[in-house]
Protein backbone atom coordinates (compact mmCIF):
# COMPACT_ATOMS: atom_id res chain seq x y z
CA UNK A 1 0.00 0.00 0.00
CA UNK A 2 1.41 3.76 -1.13
CA UNK A 3 1.81 6.19 1.49
CA UNK A 4 1.62 9.76 1.10
CA UNK A 5 3.53 12.72 1.91
CA UNK A 6 1.86 15.58 4.05
CA UNK A 7 0.70 18.63 2.28
CA UNK A 8 0.19 21.19 4.50
CA UNK A 9 -3.52 23.71 3.25
CA UNK A 10 -3.39 26.80 4.53
CA UNK A 11 -6.39 28.86 6.46
CA UNK A 12 -8.28 31.41 3.93
CA UNK A 13 -6.39 34.15 3.37
CA UNK A 14 -6.63 38.13 3.32
CA UNK A 15 -4.04 38.38 1.61
CA UNK A 16 -5.15 37.97 -2.00
CA UNK A 17 -7.92 40.25 -1.52
CA UNK A 18 -5.43 43.15 -0.28
CA UNK A 19 -3.34 41.77 -3.21
CA UNK A 20 -6.18 42.41 -5.96
CA UNK A 21 -7.14 45.78 -4.19
CA UNK A 22 -3.81 47.33 -4.02
CA UNK A 23 -2.86 46.25 -7.98
CA UNK A 24 -6.26 48.03 -9.00
CA UNK A 25 -5.27 51.48 -7.40
CA UNK A 26 -1.41 51.29 -8.22
CA UNK A 27 -2.38 50.97 -11.87
CA UNK A 28 -5.60 53.50 -11.82
CA UNK A 29 -3.32 56.28 -10.18
CA UNK A 30 -0.68 55.10 -12.79
CA UNK A 31 -2.90 55.47 -15.69
CA UNK A 32 -4.42 58.73 -14.34
CA UNK A 33 -0.82 60.31 -13.76
CA UNK A 34 0.44 59.65 -17.15
CA UNK A 35 -2.71 60.85 -18.64
CA UNK A 36 -2.75 64.02 -16.62
CA UNK A 37 0.82 64.45 -17.52
CA UNK A 38 0.19 64.59 -21.11
CA UNK A 39 -3.09 66.74 -20.95
CA UNK A 40 -0.47 69.35 -19.06
CA UNK A 41 -2.30 69.18 -15.86
CA UNK A 42 -0.49 70.79 -13.14
CA UNK A 43 -2.57 69.47 -10.38
CA UNK A 44 -2.80 65.21 -10.50
CA UNK A 45 -3.89 63.07 -7.54
CA UNK A 46 -2.42 60.18 -9.48
CA UNK A 47 0.94 60.23 -7.73
CA UNK A 48 -0.94 59.87 -4.39
CA UNK A 49 -3.10 56.98 -5.91
CA UNK A 50 0.00 55.24 -7.16
CA UNK A 51 1.59 55.71 -3.75
CA UNK A 52 -1.46 54.41 -1.82
CA UNK A 53 -1.26 51.58 -4.10
CA UNK A 54 2.07 50.96 -3.39
CA UNK A 55 1.24 50.73 0.17
CA UNK A 56 -1.04 48.17 -0.31
CA UNK A 57 1.24 46.01 -2.67
CA UNK A 58 4.15 46.39 0.02
CA UNK A 59 1.56 45.35 3.57
CA UNK A 60 0.97 42.49 1.24
CA UNK A 61 3.80 41.48 0.56
CA UNK A 62 5.43 41.82 3.72
CA UNK A 63 2.23 40.28 5.62
CA UNK A 64 1.95 37.60 3.05
CA UNK A 65 5.58 36.36 2.98
CA UNK A 66 6.01 36.49 6.39
CA UNK A 67 3.41 34.01 6.77
CA UNK A 68 5.18 31.61 4.69
CA UNK A 69 8.38 32.28 6.22
CA UNK A 70 6.69 31.47 9.44
CA UNK A 71 5.17 27.92 8.30
CA UNK A 72 8.16 26.91 6.48
CA UNK A 73 10.07 27.77 10.10
CA UNK A 74 7.39 25.74 11.54
CA UNK A 75 8.43 22.50 9.47
CA UNK A 76 4.72 22.76 7.98
CA UNK A 77 6.06 21.91 4.28
CA UNK A 78 7.02 18.78 2.64
CA UNK A 79 9.08 17.77 -0.47
CA UNK A 80 5.77 18.30 -2.06
CA UNK A 81 5.02 21.69 -1.43
CA UNK A 82 8.94 22.51 -2.14
CA UNK A 83 7.83 21.43 -5.80
CA UNK A 84 5.14 23.36 -5.77
CA UNK A 85 7.01 26.32 -5.27
CA UNK A 86 9.40 26.09 -7.60
CA UNK A 87 6.38 25.20 -10.43
CA UNK A 88 4.83 28.26 -9.58
CA UNK A 89 8.31 30.25 -9.58
CA UNK A 90 8.83 29.02 -12.71
CA UNK A 91 5.60 29.92 -14.16
CA UNK A 92 5.59 33.02 -12.63
CA UNK A 93 8.89 34.01 -14.48
CA UNK A 94 7.51 32.91 -17.68
CA UNK A 95 4.55 34.95 -17.36
CA UNK A 96 7.08 37.50 -16.88
CA UNK A 97 8.67 36.35 -20.18
CA UNK A 98 5.58 36.62 -22.06
CA UNK A 99 5.28 40.31 -20.67
CA UNK A 100 8.01 41.41 -21.93
CA UNK A 101 7.81 39.13 -25.03
CA UNK A 102 4.95 41.51 -25.89
CA UNK A 103 6.62 45.09 -25.80
CA UNK A 104 9.78 43.24 -27.56
CA UNK A 105 7.09 42.12 -30.12
CA UNK A 106 5.58 45.83 -30.89
CA UNK A 107 8.64 47.08 -30.63
CA UNK A 108 9.33 44.50 -33.91
CA UNK A 109 6.52 45.42 -35.87
CA UNK A 110 6.91 48.81 -35.85
CA UNK A 111 10.44 48.89 -36.76
CA UNK A 112 9.92 46.32 -38.96
CA UNK A 113 6.93 46.79 -40.55
CA UNK A 114 4.56 49.83 -39.34
CA UNK A 115 7.44 52.70 -39.79
CA UNK A 116 8.09 51.23 -43.30
CA UNK A 117 4.58 51.30 -44.82
CA UNK A 118 3.77 54.92 -43.18
CA UNK A 119 6.96 55.51 -45.53
CA UNK A 120 5.92 54.53 -48.48
CA UNK A 121 7.49 50.83 -48.22
CA UNK A 122 6.06 47.35 -48.86
CA UNK A 123 3.00 46.27 -49.58
CA UNK A 124 1.10 48.33 -47.67
CA UNK A 125 3.28 51.50 -48.72
CA UNK A 126 -0.26 52.94 -49.38
CA UNK A 127 -0.31 54.30 -46.00
CA UNK A 128 1.80 56.95 -47.21
CA UNK A 129 -1.02 58.92 -48.09
CA UNK A 130 -1.76 60.04 -44.38
CA UNK A 131 1.81 61.71 -44.36
CA UNK A 132 2.81 62.60 -47.76
CA UNK A 133 6.71 63.30 -47.69
CA UNK A 134 7.55 61.62 -44.80
CA UNK A 135 10.52 58.95 -44.96
CA UNK A 136 10.91 56.70 -42.10
CA UNK A 137 14.23 56.04 -40.68
CA UNK A 138 15.02 54.33 -37.08
CA UNK A 139 15.34 55.96 -34.47
CA UNK A 140 12.28 58.20 -35.23
CA UNK A 141 13.43 60.72 -35.22
CA UNK A 142 11.30 62.84 -37.62
CA UNK A 143 8.18 62.05 -36.71
CA UNK A 144 5.14 61.91 -39.38
CA UNK A 145 3.59 64.70 -37.54
CA UNK A 146 5.84 67.00 -35.23
CA UNK A 147 3.30 69.34 -34.43
CA UNK A 148 1.06 66.49 -32.37
CA UNK A 149 4.41 64.05 -31.82
CA UNK A 150 7.40 66.53 -31.69
CA UNK A 151 10.44 63.86 -31.97
CA UNK A 152 13.33 63.97 -29.70
CA UNK A 153 16.66 66.32 -30.42
CA UNK A 154 18.92 63.15 -30.50
CA UNK A 155 18.84 59.88 -29.07
CA UNK A 156 20.84 58.50 -25.61
CA UNK A 157 24.11 56.63 -26.83
CA UNK A 158 24.26 52.99 -25.79
CA UNK A 159 28.32 53.46 -25.24
CA UNK A 160 27.82 55.77 -21.97
CA UNK A 161 25.27 55.11 -19.76
CA UNK A 162 23.59 52.09 -20.95
CA UNK A 163 26.83 50.26 -21.61
CA UNK A 164 27.74 51.14 -17.66
CA UNK A 165 24.31 49.52 -16.62
CA UNK A 166 24.90 46.62 -18.67
CA UNK A 167 28.53 46.17 -17.19
CA UNK A 168 26.43 46.20 -13.75
CA UNK A 169 24.13 44.36 -14.44
CA UNK A 170 26.23 41.52 -16.01
CA UNK A 171 28.60 41.91 -13.10
CA UNK A 172 25.65 41.65 -10.46
CA UNK A 173 24.54 37.97 -12.05
CA UNK A 174 27.84 37.08 -11.44
CA UNK A 175 27.92 38.01 -7.64
CA UNK A 176 24.86 36.54 -7.30
CA UNK A 177 25.90 33.38 -8.05
CA UNK A 178 28.82 33.65 -6.32
CA UNK A 179 26.07 34.02 -3.15
CA UNK A 180 24.66 31.04 -4.41
CA UNK A 181 27.71 29.32 -4.28
CA UNK A 182 29.08 30.14 -0.96
CA UNK A 183 25.65 29.61 0.62
CA UNK A 184 25.37 25.95 -0.47
CA UNK A 185 29.16 25.19 0.65
CA UNK A 186 27.50 27.19 4.35
CA UNK A 187 29.84 30.04 3.71
CA UNK A 188 27.98 32.59 5.55
CA UNK A 189 30.60 35.58 5.58
CA UNK A 190 31.58 35.58 2.09
CA UNK A 191 27.53 34.99 1.24
CA UNK A 192 26.70 38.21 3.02
CA UNK A 193 29.49 39.53 0.95
CA UNK A 194 28.69 38.47 -2.14
CA UNK A 195 24.93 38.91 -1.98
CA UNK A 196 25.30 42.60 -0.57
CA UNK A 197 27.41 43.68 -3.43
CA UNK A 198 24.77 42.25 -5.97
CA UNK A 199 22.03 44.93 -3.97
CA UNK A 200 24.59 47.63 -4.00
CA UNK A 201 24.94 47.13 -8.25
CA UNK A 202 20.98 46.88 -8.67
CA UNK A 203 20.74 50.22 -6.75
CA UNK A 204 23.70 51.55 -8.73
CA UNK A 205 22.10 50.21 -11.80
CA UNK A 206 19.09 52.47 -10.55
CA UNK A 207 20.74 55.56 -10.17
CA UNK A 208 22.30 55.74 -13.56
CA UNK A 209 18.67 55.21 -15.17
CA UNK A 210 17.35 57.73 -13.00
CA UNK A 211 19.93 60.37 -14.29
CA UNK A 212 19.72 59.03 -18.02
CA UNK A 213 15.67 60.08 -17.58
CA UNK A 214 16.47 62.98 -16.56
CA UNK A 215 18.77 63.57 -19.51
CA UNK A 216 16.70 62.19 -21.92
CA UNK A 217 14.03 64.79 -20.43
CA UNK A 218 15.56 67.83 -20.17
CA UNK A 219 18.42 67.94 -22.37
CA UNK A 220 17.61 65.29 -25.57
CA UNK A 221 13.97 66.10 -25.55
CA UNK A 222 13.31 62.41 -25.56
CA UNK A 223 10.19 61.71 -23.49
CA UNK A 224 7.08 59.24 -23.31
CA UNK A 225 5.46 62.04 -25.96
CA UNK A 226 8.35 61.83 -28.54
CA UNK A 227 6.50 59.28 -30.87
CA UNK A 228 6.57 55.31 -31.05
CA UNK A 229 10.16 56.00 -30.28
CA UNK A 230 9.98 57.59 -27.22
CA UNK A 231 6.75 55.25 -25.84
CA UNK A 232 8.33 51.65 -26.73
CA UNK A 233 11.84 53.29 -25.25
CA UNK A 234 10.03 54.35 -21.78
CA UNK A 235 7.81 51.32 -21.85
CA UNK A 236 10.27 48.88 -22.09
CA UNK A 237 12.87 50.28 -20.32
CA UNK A 238 10.72 51.68 -17.65
CA UNK A 239 8.99 48.96 -17.23
CA UNK A 240 12.85 46.84 -16.56
CA UNK A 241 13.79 49.10 -14.31
CA UNK A 242 10.31 48.39 -12.44
CA UNK A 243 11.61 45.07 -11.93
CA UNK A 244 14.89 45.46 -11.09
CA UNK A 245 13.45 47.88 -8.42
CA UNK A 246 11.62 44.97 -7.30
CA UNK A 247 14.51 42.33 -7.71
CA UNK A 248 16.25 44.60 -5.59
CA UNK A 249 14.31 44.59 -2.79
CA UNK A 250 14.06 41.14 -2.67
CA UNK A 251 17.59 40.18 -2.27
CA UNK A 252 17.48 42.74 -0.03
CA UNK A 253 14.93 41.04 1.74
CA UNK A 254 17.56 38.01 1.54
CA UNK A 255 20.31 39.74 3.00
CA UNK A 256 18.29 40.28 6.02
CA UNK A 257 16.93 36.74 6.59
CA UNK A 258 20.58 35.36 5.76
CA UNK A 259 21.69 37.73 8.44
CA UNK A 260 19.04 36.63 10.80
CA UNK A 261 20.00 33.06 9.99
CA UNK A 262 18.00 31.96 8.02
CA UNK A 263 18.51 29.33 4.87
CA UNK A 264 21.24 26.75 4.97
CA UNK A 265 23.28 24.42 2.18
CA UNK A 266 20.24 22.34 1.81
CA UNK A 267 17.51 24.35 2.32
CA UNK A 268 17.17 27.47 1.01
CA UNK A 269 14.58 28.08 -2.34
CA UNK A 270 14.00 31.45 -1.28
CA UNK A 271 17.24 32.83 -1.93
CA UNK A 272 17.24 30.33 -5.07
CA UNK A 273 13.90 32.21 -6.45
CA UNK A 274 15.48 35.35 -5.54
CA UNK A 275 18.56 34.70 -7.80
CA UNK A 276 16.02 33.22 -10.44
CA UNK A 277 14.14 36.69 -11.03
CA UNK A 278 17.32 38.71 -10.43
CA UNK A 279 18.92 36.38 -13.84
CA UNK A 280 15.99 36.92 -15.43
CA UNK A 281 15.92 40.72 -15.50
CA UNK A 282 19.56 40.34 -16.70
CA UNK A 283 18.80 38.56 -19.67
CA UNK A 284 16.02 40.95 -20.57
CA UNK A 285 18.69 43.86 -20.02
CA UNK A 286 21.10 41.82 -22.66
CA UNK A 287 18.03 42.46 -25.07
CA UNK A 288 17.23 45.92 -24.17
CA UNK A 289 20.45 46.87 -24.94
CA UNK A 290 20.82 45.51 -27.91
CA UNK A 291 17.30 46.20 -29.57
CA UNK A 292 16.42 49.37 -28.18
CA UNK A 293 19.99 50.73 -27.70
CA UNK A 294 22.41 49.76 -30.39
CA UNK A 295 20.54 48.22 -33.17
Amino acid sequence: MSSHQPYYVPAQSKWPIIATLGLLITVYGLATWFNDLKAAREASHGPLLFFIGGLFIAYMLFGWFGNVIKESHAGLYSPQMDRSFRWGMSWFIFSEVMFFAAFFGALFYIRTWAGPWLGGEGSKGVANMLWPGFEYTWPLINTPDPKLFPGPKEVISPWHLPLINTLLLVTSSVTVTLAHHALKKNQRAALKRWLGLTVALGIGFLILQAYEYHEAYSELGLTLGSGIYGATFFMLTGFHGAHVTMGALILTVMLVRIVKGHFDAEKHFGFEAASWYWHFVDVVWLGLFIFVYVI
